[in-house]
């Protein structure tokens, strides 16, 4: 899974053209709320996507039968043959820890499709498993009706069977117009044989103009990244949302495709929300015979859970099928008392109310226990809560609970134990008039995951290299380990840094200018949103202002 890859190179293959001007209607047509300033505002489809709140993804596909990651293309089609598939059961364990629908990973990079094409002899078509007859995508469509599911797929724009590359990149004019025909038939098979989907996947985005079929068969679809994207990845792949973690982002990201949180602006004009995915054998996204050991406990997944829905984000938990094309036990049976340590905790509240402006008081009738606090604005009106404090009363006197920054669609807040007759939100500042959704307080009777209100791990410097004469060149595949965010920081020999320019990325030669970030105020500094390990990473560049120095490189997000 580890890719990601913004794609900022469409003009070098033809595209640019077609893809202007190919936003969703969630991000042309986002409005203004009437008052000062903007705020942005979701569609239904964004806003009924954010009730779902818990997803499962379902990783399945040759390397599978390889213990590898990726597939290397060197497993026997003979070799395809899960008698055992059983989408129920991967129904009925998304149910088991609340999820509202499966992600499938229909193709992944390796280009196997697990579904009935015509546009590749590399697919299920050709395996033995119910003599070629078999459409695994079909059974996870039926199964996610029967069991009131709805229905997401995942179909890499990647395809090392056919040659294209990340963002499906061809070598020549000539492979790229043949595979552009035969992934943009793919997506049209794909979305619109098997019924109303909930979500697509362009990991890493697409250098193929898909957006009029996006548009023709599933217009109420969010799309995760690409020309077309109504969502954007968190920036991890550890389970984890950042605090504050806001919906808005300036348009000029929106349009990039591949935006992260790192994006986020509370200010921002356009409203895309984040997706953190997480596998439950993390970092492994798919089965083997060798990582069994690391299921994520009901304990970590809790961990996971108030760090993404409990700040307003949507998580989509991948359990991965094993070689039968089952879910294994060990992962079940963790994601199912996951799913009941969230029933216990969340089902019934103390107590519940609505409300708006800049107090909003919830009377508890009598004095009672109080151990966390759940907020959620009504985002059809936008997020406007900038900052607030908690308050409970107790004995006739107010005192503080807690405080926090932004809430959105949810946020979780856990406070210390405490014996209360009301509770009161006071939103300390605001882009409008407040609009509750939800104000409800729980005594859940247990402790919170310690790190639910943690800060991503700031990883320590490393030296990635030097410059002189003011230019640079590093070689840093070897030092990125993970994809995640990195900060490189440039510190002089002597004088200051006033300028960063010809700045260069390249991952596996290919130059990726818009996973360059800058940081506002910062001259010295430059963000890397890494997508994709496994692949070269090479950055050069030009100093301004101090010939030589030193380049510190840091993970922000691990």
């Amino acid at each position: 899974m580890r890719r990601r890859q913004l794609l900022s190179r469409f003009a070098q293959v033809g595209f640019a053209s077609a893809l202007r001007g190919a936003l969703p209607s969630a991000i042309a047509g986002s409005a203004f709320a009437a008052g000062v300033g903007p705020v942005a505002l979701p569609s239904r489809d964004q806003i009924a996507w954010q009730d779902l709140e818990l997803g499962m993804f379902v990783h399945f596909a040759p390397n599978t039968w390889q213990d590898v990651e990726s597939d290397d293309l060197s497993t026997p089609l003979s070799a395809i043959d899960p008698k055992e598939l059983d989408t129920d059961q991967w129904a009925r364990t998304a149910l088991s820890f609340g999820a509202k629908y499966i992600v499938f990973v229909a193709k992944h990079q390796g280009g196997f499709c697990m579904w009935q094409t015509q546009t590749t002899e590399y697919s299920i078509r050709n395996t033995p498993w119910k003599a070629g007859k078999g459409d695994v995508l079909a059974e996870v469509s039926v199964s996610c009706r029967k069991y009131g599911l709805k229905l997401g797929v995942y179909v890499c724009p990647r395809d090392d069977h056919f040659g294209a590359k990340t963002g499906g990149i061809c070598k020549t004019p000539e492979l790229q117009a043949k595979y552009n025909a035969m992934y943009r038939e793919q997506w049209t098979e794909v979305l619109s044989r098997y019924g109303e989907m909930v979500e697509v996947w362009f990991d890493g985005s697409t250098a193929t103009p898909v957006t009029d079929l996006l548009r023709k068969y599933q217009p109420h679809a969010m799309v995760f990244q690409g020309p077309a994207a109504t969502i954007r990845w968190v920036g991890n792949e550890n389970g984890f949302a950042p605090n504050p973690c806001w919906n808005g982002i300036d348009r000029a990201d929106a349009k990039t495709g591949t935006a992260t949180s790192l994006n986020s602006d509370p200010d921002g004009d356009v409203w895309m929300p984040s997706e953190v995915d997480v596998s439950i054998r993390r970092p492994d996204w798919f089965w083997s015979t060798k990582n069994a050991s690391k299921v994520l406990t009901p304990d970590q997944l809790l961990s996971v859970y108030y760090r993404s829905v409990g700040r307003g984000a949507q998580l989509l938990l991948n359990i991965p099928a094993d070689r039968h094309g089952l879910l294994p036990d060990e992962d079940c049976a963790s994601a199912k008392a996951f799913g009941l340590a969230i029933r216990d905790r969340f089902t019934t509240p103390v107590a519940r109310t609505v409300g708006s402006g800049t107090t909003v008081t919830l009377s508890l009738g009598s004095a009672k226990r109080v151990d966390t606090i759940v907020l959620q604005e009504d985002t059809a009106k936008g997020e406007r809560v900038r900052s607030y404090r908690i308050e409970g009363r107790s004995d006739g006197t107010w005192r503080s609970l807690g405080e926090g920054t932004s809430i959105g669609h949810k946020r979780i807040q856990p406070v210390e134990p405490i014996t209360v007759d009301a509770l009161r939100l006071i939103t300390v500042k605001s882009a409008r008039v407040p609009f509750l959704r939800s104000f409800a307080a729980f005594n859940t009777n247990v402790a919170p995951p310690s790190d639910w209100n943690a800060a991503p791990k700031i990883w320590a410097s490393n030296l990635a290299g030097n410059w002189k004469d003011g230019a640079f060149s590093l070689d840093l595949t070897s030092k990125i380990d993970a994809a995640a965010q990195y900060r490189l920081r440039f510190v002089p020999s002597s004088g200051a840094v006033t300028d960063l320019k010809d700045l260069v990325l390249k991952l596996h030669d290919v130059s990726e200018p818009d996973l360059l970030k800058r940081v506002k105020g910062k001259n010295d500094e430059i963000i890397l949103n890494i997508t994709e390990v496994g692949e070269s990473v090479r950055f050069s560049g030009r100093v301004e202002g101090a010939d030589s120095g030193e380049i510190l490189l840091q993970k922000l997000q691990g």
